[in-house]
C-alpha cells in the first residue's frame, strides 16, 4: 500500500511504553472522552489532587444505585456515616439556614429560581445541586453572584479538611461514597463562607439521602417539587414508596412547599406526613395559583417566555403576590410551575421575617438559568458545531413526564417546526414510555439513536440499536409510519434515494449511529432534505449526559479553551518535544475537518478508505497526533471529533492505554 507522504513522515515519532502519573506537569490539549458526571475530569492543575481523591470513592452515578438504597429501611443508605463525617468537620450544616429540595423532576430549576431570588435581595447564598454539565464545580455555587466555586477555592478548602475526611474514610472502611464526601465539602464551604442561606437539592429520594442531615432548627423550609416513576427500584418500587421516601425531608414544625401537581393519593401521603410533623403546607398547585404563560420570544439569541405569576393561597399559611410580565429564561409551562414553587418558598421565608421584596423576587426569577434545560444554542454555538444556521435545542429530559414537558414547550415556542430528535439514554430509564410521548409531538422527520458515557463509563449506557428497537415498538403500537434505515450514513441514504422516494417525505426516519456528532450532522441533513425551506429544529435529548457531550464539543476548537473529547494530554517531556498521552481505547474511527477555510486541510476520512489502511493501524493514530500537535503549535483553529461508527472486534487499543507518543522538538509536517 502506498502511504501518503504525510504518513510516511511520521517515522520520527517514538512510541514509548513508560507509564507516567496522570496529568503530571501537563496542560490539557484535548482531554479524555467527555466525562461530565465523573470526577475523573482534569479541568485544571489546581483540582488534580481533589479529582484523584474523589475518583477513588464509590460513585453510584456511574455504577447505579442499589435496590432499596433510598428507602427508610434496612436496605437504605446509612445516614450515620454522613453524621460521623460531618462531626469530624465540626458540623458545618448547623452554621447556616437551609432550604431542602426533593422531588422527581424540577429540583435543580427550583433551586436555581430560589437561589437567584435570594441573591437579588443581597443575601449570600450557597447552592448545592447535582448532576453537573461541564464541571463538577457547577454543583457548588457561592456568594452573591451565583458563580460556581472556583477551582482554587475548592482545592484550597479540600486541603484544609482532607485530614478529617481521611479519618472518616478510614473509620467507615471505604463505605463513604463520592456523593457523601462532596456533600460534606459543600456544607463545609458554605460554613466557611458564612452564607446566609444554603439551597440544597437532594440527590436520591430524601429520607436516606446524604443531604438529609439538616436539623429542625437549621431548616427554613422543605420543598417537594413532584413525584414520578424514576429510580423505582432504589426507592421501593412504587409511586407511593417514592412519595414516602421524598417526604422524609419534612422536619417537625417547619413549613413544606409542594410544587406539583400531584395525584390525589400521592399528595395525601405527603400531607399526612406533614400533619404528623405539625408542618404547615403551602401548595403551588393550589387553585389560588393563577399564573399564566402569555408568550414566547426569540427576538434575541436568549429566548424568553413572558409570564404573569399570580398567587393567592390561604390554606395553612397565607401567600399572596402579583408579578406581571416576568420574562423567564427557563422555558416551558413546567418551568412556570417551578418558578411559582420558588416564589411560594420565598414568601414563606418572608413570613418568617426575612427581607424579600416583590422586586427582588421578580428580578431573581428573570435572572435564573440552567444549562441543558430547554436550552437553545446560539447561532455562534451551532456554527462551532459545524452546523451554521441550524436551530439546536438541548434538553436533559429522560422520563415520560419530562418528555411531555419538552413536547409542550416546543409546541408553544415553535408550533410549526419540523423536528429531528437525537436521543441517548441510560439503561435504567423507561425507553418505551419516553418514546411514546415524543412520538406524539408531530412533525417528526427523523430520530437518531446514539450512545454516550454515563458518568464517564459505559456500564449504564443503552446501545443505540436497543433504543431504536424501543421506538420501533412504540411507533408500531401507535400506528406511526416510520422508515427503519439500516445504515446511519446519510450519503448511503442519498445513494438509495430511488428506494426511499415517496416514503421519506411522509415517514419518520429511524436510524442508529454510534457517534453523537455524526448523529446531529446526519439529522440536520435529513431535516434539510425533508423540510426544505420550512423551519426545523434538532432536539438533543434523553439524558443530561448527552447535553453535556454536546456542550463539551462546542468549545472544541484548539484556539479556544479545549474541553475533554479526544483522549490525548499534551505535556512537556524533559528529553524530547511535547508528549501526548493516550487515555482512551475508543480509537476505531477518526474524522477531521477545519473551521477556517484558509487553513490547509488534512482529510483523515480519505485515509480511512485507502485500500488496506486498517482502522486500527497505529500510523493513523500517529497522523492524528501530528495534526493535533501542529494545531496547538501554530495556535490554529481546528475542529476534531472522535467517531465510533462500527467497532471492529479485532481492534485492540487497550494495549495502548497509558502509552506516550513523543514528538521531536523540530517535527514538521
Amino acid at each position: 500500500m502506498k502511504i501518503p507522504s504525510m504518513v510516511r513522515s511520521l517515522t520520527s515519532l517514538q512510541l514509548n511504553r513508560r507509564r507516567i502519573p496522570p496529568f503530571a506537569n501537563s496542560r490539557t490539549l484535548l482531554d479524555a472522552p467527555s466525562r461530565p458526571f465523573s470526577t475523573a475530569l482534569s479541568e485544571s492543575q489546581e483540582l488534580n489532587e481533589f479529582m484523584e481523591y474523589m475518583e477513588k470513592l464509590k460513585n453510584y452515578e456511574k455504577t447505579g444505585v442499589p435496590k432499596g438504597a433510598g428507602t427508610d429501611s434496612g436496605d437504605g443508605f446509612d445516614l450515620g456515616r454522613m453524621r460521623r463525617l460531618l462531626h469530624n468537620l465540626g458540623n458545618p450544616q448547623s452554621k447556616f439556614k437551609a432550604v431542602h429540595i426533593a422531588g422527581t423532576k424540577g429540583k435543580g430549576s427550583t433551586a436555581a429560581f430560589l437561589s437567584s431570588i435570594l441573591r437579588a435581595e443581597g443575601y449570600s447564598v450557597g447552592c448545592y445541586t447535582s448532576p453537573h454539565i461541564r464541571t463538577i464545580r457547577e454543583r457548588i455555587t457561592l456568594g452573591t453572584n451565583g458563580a460556581p466555586v472556583s477551582a482554587k477555592a475548592l482545592s484550597s478548602h479540600f486541603d484544609k479538611i482532607k485530614e478529617a475526611v481521611d479519618m472518616a474514610v478510614k473509620l467507615e472502611k471505604g463505605h463513604l461514597s463520592q456523593f457523601e464526601v462532596l456533600t460534606a465539602v459543600a456544607f463545609s464551604l458554605f460554613a466557611e463562607e458564612k452564607v446566609h442561606f444554603a439551597v440544597i437539592e437532594a440527590g436520591l429520594g430524601g429520607a436516606r439521602d446524604a443531604t438529609n442531615i439538616i436539623s429542625t432548627s437549621d431548616l427554613a423550609a422543605s420543598i417537594i417539587t413532584n413525584i414520578g416513576e424514576e429510580h423505582l427500584a432504589a426507592l421501593g418500587g412504587s409511586l407511593e414508596s417514592i412519595a414516602v421516601a421524598k417526604s422524609g425531608i419534612i422536619k417537625e414544625g417547619r413549613p413544606v412547599v409542594l410544587g406539583g401537581p400531584f395525584l390525589p393519593h400521592i399528595e395525601h401521603i405527603i400531607r399526612d406526613k406533614a400533619l404528623f410533623m405539625c408542618s404547615p403546607v403551602i401548595s403551588a398547585s393550589d387553585a389560588g395559583n393563577r399564573s399564566v404563560l402569555k408568550g414566547f420570544s426569540r427576538a434575541c439569541e436568549t429566548p424568553r417566555q413572558l409570564c404573569d405569576i399570580l398567587l393567592l393561597i390561604e390554606r395553612d399559611l397565607r401567600v399572596f403576590i402579583e408579578l406581571f410580565d416576568v420574562q423567564l429564561r427557563l422555558l416551558g409551562s413546567h418551568q412556570l410551575q417551578n418558578a411559582a414553587t420558588a416564589t411560594c418558598t420565598a414568601l414563606c421565608l418572608r413570613d418568617q421575617g426575612w427581607k424579600l421584596s416583590d422586586a427582588s423576587i421578580h428580578t431573581g426569577l428573570e435572572c435564573a438559568y440552567l444549562l441543558g434545560r430547554s436550552q437553545f444554542l446560539t447561532f455562534k454555538e451551532a456554527e462551532m458545531l459545524g452546523l451554521p444556521g441550524a436551530t439546536i435545542l438541548l434538553d436533559g429530559a429522560h422520563t415520560k413526564e419530562s418528555a411531555q414537558a419538552l413536547v409542550n414547550m416546543i409546541k408553544v415556542a415553535l408550533p410549526e417546526a419540523s423536528l429531528v430528535l437525537v436521543v441517548a439514554m441510560a439503561n435504567d430509564k423507561d425507553h418505551l414510555g419516553f418514546a411514546r410521548v415524543l412520538l406524539s409531538a408531530g412533525c417528526l422527520e427523523a430520530v437518531c439513536f446514539t450512545e454516550i458515557d454515563i458518568a464517564g463509563d459505559r456500564s449504564r449506557t443503552t446501545s443505540s440499536s436497543l433504543l431504536k428497537d424501543s421506538w420501533i415498538q412504540a411507533s408500531t403500537e401507535m400506528g406511526c409510519d416510520f422508515l427503519d434505515c439500516k445504515t446511519a450514513k446519510y450519503n448511503l441514504i442519498e445513494d438509495q434515494h430511488s428506494q426511499f422516494e415517496g416514503k421519506m417525505g411522509c415517514q419518520s426516519v429511524l436510524f442508529a449511529e454510534g457517534s453523537l456528532m455524526d448523529s446531529i450532522r446526519i439529522g440536520n441533513e435529513i431535516l434539510g432534505a425533508k423540510s426544505g425551506t420550512q423551519s426545523g429544529i434538532i432536539v438533543v435529548t434523553g439524558s443530561l449526559h448527552i447535553v453535556s457531550a454536546v456542550l463539551g464539543n462546542k468549545t472544541f476548537p484548539l484556539s479556544l479553551k479545549p474541553k475533554s473529547q479526544s483522549g490525548l494530554v499534551l505535556s512537556q517531556n524533559e528529553v524530547g518535544g511535547p508528549t501526548l498521552k493516550i487515555c482512551s481505547n475508543r480509537w476505531d474511527h477518526f474524522r477531521y475537518c477545519c473551521l477556517d477555510s484558509t487553513v490547509p486541510r488534512f482529510d483523515i476520512c480519505k485515509l480511512l478508505h485507502l485500500p488496506g489502511f486498517c482502522l486500527y493501524n497505529e500510523q493513523l493514530i500517529e497522523l492524528l497526533v501530528r495534526v493535533l500537535y501542529l494545531g496547538a503549535l501554530h495556535n490554529t483553529t481546528y475542529f476534531l471529533t472522535l467517531y465510533c461508527l462500527c467497532i471492529d472486534p479485532r481492534v485492540k487499543f487497550e494495549k495502548m492505554i497509558g502509552s506516550e507518543l513523543t514528538l521531536p522538538r523540530d517535527c514538521r509536517c
